[in-house]
């Protein structure tokens, strides 16, 4: 079973960037579809980003198409978010998480506040 721990989070101003990382321990992090979410205050969790197995496959919601990156470094059991051009609209906490295959996203990260001011 895998553990997921986010790190990275922050206060930006407009137009900045962040790096968010998502360390994996406990599991075969090669095994997983990984993908990003976000949660902004009184609104429900929404799918941000996903990345394959391998990392050669990636797809973002139209929001954050142009501005964000997902990556993985299997060798380090990481995967990254790297957040530029942000808009307070980004604001919330993102969580990382990782599916079997055939399932859904089953392991959760414990979140990291991401806060974008005007």
């Amino acid at each position: 079973q895998v553990q997921l721990v986010e790190s990275g989070g922050g206060v930006v101003q407009a137009g900045g960037s962040l790096r968010l990382s998502c360390a994996a321990s406990g599991g075969t992090f090669s095994s997983y579809r990984m993908g990003w979410f976000r949660q902004a205050p009184g609104k429900e969790r929404e799918f941000v980003a996903r990345i394959s197995y391998k990392g050669d496959s990636t797809y973002y919601i139209d929001s954050v198409k142009g501005r964000f990156t997902i990556s993985r470094d299997n060798a380090k059991n990481t995967m990254y978010l790297q957040m530029n051009s942000l808009k307070p609209e980004d604001t919330a906490v993102y969580y990382c998480a990782a599916a079997r295959p055939f399932n859904d996203y089953d392991y959760w990260g414990q979140g990291t506040q991401v806060t974008v001011s005007s």
